[in-house]
Formats: C-alpha cells, sequence, structure tokens
C-alpha cells in the first residue's frame, strides 16, 4: 500500500484561542450559533443525536479500544465515542473546529482520554488505534480509506460515512455498473459493508448530496500483494471497463511503459532477454494463455485480476 508522508502536528489538551462565543446545544452539542467555515474543508456537521449514536453503537466498541476520528468537528461523535472508550485521538483540520472540541470536554473526565491532532490526516502521523470512526470531509474520502488500510498494525474495523455514491462505488460488486478500480482495490485488502444511510437534513449546512455510512474490516492477514502492482493492472484494465482487456493494452503508453519496466526488472535480478519477441507480442500471449483477452474488467472478479497480475509476473512484466 502506498505510504503517506508524516508531519507530526501540535497536540493540546489545553483551550487554544477562543474561537466562538456561540453557546452549545444541549440536545444536539451543536453551536447554535455556527460561525465555522466548515465548507471549506467539505465538512457538514452531523447534528441529528440519533444517528451520532447509531454510528458510535455500528462500531461495538469495547472499554480497552483506542479510537481514530477523523474528522470530529465540534465533537457529536466524540463525546459519545469517548464514553465507550479507553481512549480518542481526533484529527481535525480547522483549528477553530479543536478549539471547540477542547472546550467541551474541558474540566470533565473525558478530558483525559481525548487527544486532538490538529492537521491534515493525509499526513498526520497516525497513533495506534483498534477502530476509526469519521464522518469524512468529501475530498479525502478516497486518500482516507487507503490511509487506513496501509496503516500497520492493523485495526479491528472503521466505521466511515461517505457521500452515498462514493460508499456504494466502495461495496460495489463485479458485474455491477459501480465496479471500479476503486472497489476492486478496496475489496483485495478489506470487507466493505453498507450499514446506514444518512439524509442530507442530519447535518449543518446541509450537503448537496445523501449520505451513508459502511464498516471496513481489514482482511487479517493481508493478501501478500504489492498495492502498486494491483492498482497499476486496474488502472490499465479499468481505464476503459467496458472494453476488452484487450483493447486496454492497446492504450497509448501502456505496451512502452510495460517494457521500460520489464527491462528494469531484467536489469534488477541480472536476467538478459531470451528471445527477441516484441513487447506487444508478449502482453498478448499472456492474456490469450489464460483466457481473459477478451474478457470486460466490468466482469472480472478479484481472483480473475489476481491471475492476470501473477501470469504477467511470471513473464517478468510488472505494473509499477
Amino acid at each position: 500500500m502506498p505510504r503517506a508522508t508524516t508531519e507530526r502536528f501540535s497536540r493540546t489538551h489545553t483551550t487554544p484561542a477562543k474561537a466562538s462565543s456561540s453557546k452549545t446545544d444541549s440536545q444536539s452539542g451543536s453551536a447554535t450559533n455556527p460561525i465555522f467555515n466548515t465548507e471549506r474543508f467539505g465538512q457538514h456537521i452531523l447534528k441529528n443525536p440519533l444517528v451520532a449514536q447509531g454510528i458510535v453503537d455500528k462500531a461495538n466498541l469495547r472499554p480497552t479500544d483506542n479510537v481514530l476520528e477523523v474528522g470530529p468537528g465540534t465533537g457529536n461523535l466524540t463525546v459519545r465515542i469517548l464514553e465507550k472508550a479507553k481512549h480518542c485521538t481526533a484529527v481535525e483540520m480547522d483549528p477553530r473546529m479543536a478549539a471547540e472540541l477542547t472546550k467541551r470536554v474541558q474540566g470533565k473526565p473525558e478530558q483525559r482520554k481525548l487527544e486532538i491532532i490538529i492537521g491534515d490526516f493525509v499526513k498526520a502521523e497516525l497513533p495506534y488505534f483498534d477502530v476509526c470512526i469519521s464522518n469524512t470531509p468529501y475530498q479525502i474520502s478516497s486518500p482516507l480509506v487507503f490511509r487506513l488500510l496501509s496503516h500497520r498494525p492493523l485495526f479491528r474495523c472503521a466505521i466511515l460515512m461517505f457521500q452515498r455514491e462514493f460508499a456504494l462505488r466502495l461495496v460495489a460488486r463485479p458485474g455491477t455498473d459501480l465496479w471500479s478500480r476503486l472497489a476492486a482495490n478496496v475489496q483485495l485488502y478489506s470487507k466493505v459493508d453498507h450499514i446506514m444511510k444518512v439524509g442530507k437534513n442530519n447535518f449543518r449546512p446541509p450537503p448537496q448530496v445523501e449520505s451513508s455510512v459502511v464498516r471496513i474490516v481489514p482482511i487479517d492477514p493481508p493478501p501478500p500483494i504489492k498495492f502498486e502492482e494491483f492498482d497499476g493492472l486496474n488502472r490499465i484494465i479499468f481505464g476503459r471497463r467496458n472494453k476488452t482487456v484487450h483493447a486496454n493494452f492497446q492504450a497509448k503508453g501502456v505496451t512502452e511503459m510495460l517494457e521500460k519496466n520489464w527491462k528494469a526488472w531484467l536489469s534488477e535480478n541480472e536476467k538478459m532477454a531470451e528471445d527477441d519477441i516484441p513487447m506487444k507480442q508478449r502482453i498478448e500471449e499472456v492474456l490469450t494463455d489464460i483466457g481473459l483477452s477478451e474478457t470486460r474488467a466490468a466482469k472480472m472478479d478479484i481472483d480473475d485480476i489476481l491471475r492476470m497480475l501473477s501470469a504477467f509476473h511470471d513473464q517478468g512484466i510488472h505494473f509499477a
């Protein structure tokens, strides 16, 4: 899996500079006079307490759990996490949101159980965690999923809220309209389930789209497949998912890229080419031998993709 660059951000248990004079709604825990520019970070504050509780309940938290929360906002999920877990690390991009969350637990027993990292989740240095819960900022949906799946040691599960379209793409099955490179990449390393629909009116401000909650459970142990190789093959075959695999390998630049990788593999392994077969012919022979030349990516399952990847690797042809 790809490694994100890491950068340590300031961590705080004390109140930063005052961010808002707004009061807190006792039912939802949300500010009644919101002045936060949440859309700047793609955030929409979950205001429905029943939905917030339902999301946390789906995580089946244990008293010994360390929880990672991404995009806590004003803390409507956080306070419920702290009721059940041993510790929560919340990663928040907006310092004013972090200030509001800090004020919310200040002077309470939960304060000792909360750590706030102010900064970009994709770049932040992540601690050990058992469970991840997130009302995910829209623009980091895909990076968040792959950052989680690349994290070691593996976590137990993640309960993540996304735009419904993105969530449905994550859980799509082969042969369906939404089966894609994204679904294949995620499902190679995890089991993904759609567990809850969340309407737009449960947020402030209401987003333009509906949302859904998914559960991601990493496959443990993970398959011994380099993500860059698997994704590199998927980039080619899903480039035009309804075209034949053979046609996608004829796309501009593909043959040249694979030949360059093949020559690098020969050099790294101190091998000499045993023949002068053109790379285009090598590709066609591999696809024909495994019987997938006329297959379309839209119909291929993960086992088909892995069989194709293995066949190319047997010929020293790599995708990353």
